[in-house]
């Protein structure tokens, strides 16, 4: 198990510009979303900027301390164009 804070620095570590969110889904610090938004991800498609992240997060995965990840990536642009429809 690794906590909330512990995934955002992994992530961080990787892409040091991102702004990463974590939410623990089930409270059991094993079942993750996250949402990042990178300068790294301009031009990459999607499944790209997800292999991005989940490198970042490669020993936690691989030793099962993270079960379950869902996320979602944005380039700081279309973060701003979807935080600014969802405020």
């Amino acid at each position: 198990m690794v906590s909330p804070d512990q995934v955002k620095a992994m992530i961080e570590a990787q892409l040091p510009d991102a702004q990463v969110t974590v939410e623990d889904l089930t409270g059991t610090r094993d079942h993750y979303q996250v949402i990042v938004v990178s300068s790294h991800f301009e031009g990459l498609p999607r499944v790209r900027q997800h292999q991005l992240v989940y490198g970042s997060l490669q020993e936690a995965m691989s030793t099962e301390a993270i079960h379950a990840l869902t996320m979602k990536t944005y380039t700081p642009e279309a973060w701003s164009q979807v935080s600014g429809a969802v405020s």
